[in-house]
């Protein structure tokens, strides 16, 4: 009897210990949840505030701002929308150089924007006569056309200069960019520029609308990287970029549109809520493209600088700060009379040396 009164309170003991224990993992589990919850609401909220709302424009340093607004609307049909020229400490912190006098024009085919800087002051170096498009200071826009061979000639017209051999054509096996065309080129300074044929299923549905016009707008700009998973947390992870798609380009057309002998790219597209995309190209093959030169700044010719539209400027700064980024600016600078078209802004370069631009509206 004695035995059966011992062995119920022991078994009544452990009851009581199991239901106690279950409630504390109980209320840990759902404390847990709860901040669980409260981490990942914050975390949504911070990636909203910094989250690129639109690619605004791409940019690039120009050696004669004349010469270059006559080969942009003459050859390109781009049109002026805006032409200023300033200086003053502002403008010295957001380019970080001193003593900077710019003139900056604004241009517009289609719906999409360039920005071309001519330094007044201080003049900047020209473009490495042997750069090559697998050098990581590589970039250019890609201009969408009506019809290919019509917009080659027109380029032959004007005598550009070629990148590409020709015009090429995506080979049907490559799903992914099967029948596109395109064909490189330069500007005056150097500048790598791309013209590209969608056909009828390929790239955004706007390239296929029916026009007299040539030369429609600007579907993307293009960046050399090293490393596509490294160019992804900075475009996607911290500025909230999305990935849209992805493809692996190499053969004979390949090699002949980028001029680059053995040429293999890992192609990566991304996209913001508005304007053009940005593409990387990382060169699986070959590997022997030179990083970006350590002492380049925004006035010499190989400057290209994009230029992304962010809700918060601060808040965007402070998460690629803690980030360990690269900036340009030393501050975030605010712009009299939005003479630039933002109230506010700095850049900062990814993790290759490519500048983008954030500024607030």
């Amino acid at each position: 009897m004695r035995f059966n009164k011992k062995l119920a309170r022991l078994i009544v003991s452990a009851s009581v210990f199991v239901a106690v224990t279950f409630a504390h993992k109980q209320v840990y589990s759902h404390a847990y949840l709860r901040e669980d919850s409260r981490s990942r609401n914050i975390a949504q909220i911070q990636t909203n505030q910094t989250a690129v709302t639109a690619v605004e424009s791409v940019g690039m340093t120009v050696s004669d701002m004349d010469k270059s607004v006559e080969f942009y609307s003459k050859v390109l049909s781009f049109k002026k929308v805006s032409d200023v020229e300033v200086l003053g400490t502002e403008y010295e912190q957001l380019q970080g150089l001193f003593g900077v006098r710019l003139r900056v024009v604004r241009m517009q085919l289609g719906s999409e924007l360039i920005e071309l800087t001519e330094y007044l002051t201080p003049k900047g170096r020209p473009i490495p006569v042997d750069s090559r498009s697998n050098d990581r200071w590589f970039q250019h826009i890609a201009i969408a056309v009506r019809d290919m061979d019509k917009a080659y000639q027109h380029l032959r017209q004007y005598r550009v200069q070629h990148a590409s051999t020709a015009p090429q054509r995506i080979p049907d096996w490559n799903s992914a960019a099967a029948g596109i065309r395109a064909f490189y080129f330069k500007d005056p300074d150097g500048h790598n520029l791309e013209i590209i044929y969608f056909p009828p299923g390929k790239g955004d549905p706007k390239w296929q609308r029916s026009t007299d016009q040539l030369f429609l707008g600007i579907d993307h700009t293009a960046i050399v990287v090293s490393n596509t998973e490294a160019s992804l947390k900075f475009y996607r992870d911290l500025l909230g970029l999305k990935l849209v798609g992805e493809s692996m380009n190499y053969g004979t057309e390949q090699e002949h549109l980028n001029n680059v002998e053995g040429a293999r790219l890992h192609i990566s597209g991304l996209r913001s809520p508005a304007g053009p995309g940005i593409e990387f190209l990382e060169y699986l093959t070959p590997q022997d493209g030179r990083p970006f030169p350590v002492d380049a700044r925004p006035n010499d010719l190989m400057h290209w600088q994009t230029t992304l539209i962010v809700q918060d400027a601060e808040a965007i700064a402070q998460r690629l700060r803690m980030n360990q980024s690269t900036f340009v600016s030393p501050s975030i600078v605010t712009i009299p009379e939005q003479t630039l078209g933002f109230k506010k802004g700095f850049l900062v370069r990814d993790p290759d040396g490519h500048v983008m631009r954030l500024v607030e509206k």
